[in-house]
């Protein structure tokens, strides 16, 4: 979805991806990404990978249904907030927007949905896959999400000033 969106806005002129331009320890997340993803492959496609890593804390069917349902809700989620984000959509700070706040839509419950998306996501996988790998990866997504949510919220007192700080009074961080 994200790709498809930046896809979209290029055409408009618009530079979506904006990831690293401002700090590049924002990388730092990507090999982590990608050694989740492989461990996850590792356990379903018996790929080389240490199995006390992968091994599940338990096997229950219902919880896959639940992460299913879980990650589907997720999902539809991030779409409409994608919609909502209009324009204004970057991954990674941008100090050169000229795009309003945004303050309607999914940003009226919660002024991070893109990242309550993630976190709900990942979340959904943990129930399906809940090992030592997974249980590592959502703590290390989640530090490093909020550490971002916080570099964010910076820029926007500094860039939306007031009406920044009225919008932080009417809606949380998370939900």
């Amino acid at each position: 979805m994200v790709i498809f969106r930046s896809i979209i806005l290029r055409h408009h002129g618009i530079k979506t991806i904006v990831f690293g331009n401002t700090d590049k320890t924002d990388f730092f997340i990507i090999p982590g990404l990608f050694f989740f993803i492989y461990g996850i492959l590792s356990s379903l496609l018996n790929l080389p990978f240490p199995k006390f890593l992968t091994k599940s804390f338990w096997e229950l069917g219902i919880l896959y249904i639940i992460s299913i349902i879980i990650c589907s809700i997720s999902l539809i989620w991030f779409g409409i907030t994608l919609v909502v984000f209009g324009k204004s959509f970057r991954v990674g700070i941008d100090i050169n927007t000229t795009e309003k706040l945004i303050v309607h839509g999914t940003f009226s419950i919660s002024r991070n949905p893109i990242y309550v998306g993630f976190i709900t996501f990942f979340i959904g996988l943990f129930i399906a896959y809940s090992n030592i790998l997974s249980t590592i990866f959502i703590l290390f997504l989640i530090i490093l999400i909020h550490r971002q949510i916080l570099r964010e919220e910076k820029f926007l007192k500094k860039h939306y000033e007031l009406q920044y700080e009225e919008y932080c009074k009417k809606v949380r961080r998370y939900l």
